[in-house]
């Protein structure tokens, strides 16, 4: 009987260990602009649930390059870089001023300033 106490007691303290490190996944300890100290940003995970895709830096319901249901409406309208393979529009390695105006959507839904897209 010994033994099956230890067990129990050992696998529910491994059970703990891994609630508590997993539970701080997904937020950040510094602000959006990486200073210690100023307001956090929360990230998203890449789940694709919420309204902003953390990933490439635009609203959800606008990313080509998660939605690949979007690419023929932005190809019709013009709106596509072919050697990034995204919507022009949205390509911040051509132009990453870019990034300001789906910038100024996310600080005016949140107030804070958003993550910078991985890519």
């Amino acid at each position: 009987m010994n033994w099956m106490y230890r067990t129990c007691t050992l696998s529910f303290g491994l059970l703990s260990l891994s609630v508590i490190a997993l539970s701080g996944c997904g937020k950040s300890e510094t602000g959006a602009d990486g200073a210690a100290g100023s307001p956090a940003v929360t990230n998203v995970d890449h789940s694709h649930g919420g309204w902003w895709c953390v990933e490439h830096g635009v609203p959800e319901g606008e990313c080509a390059r998660c939605d690949s249901s979007l690419i023929a409406k932005f190809k019709e309208a013009g709106d596509w870089c072919e050697e990034h393979n995204r919507p022009e529009s949205q390509c911040f390695i051509c132009s990453p001023k870019r990034f300001d105006k789906f910038a100024a959507t996310y600080v005016a839904k949140t107030g804070h300033k958003p993550p910078q897209p991985e890519e």
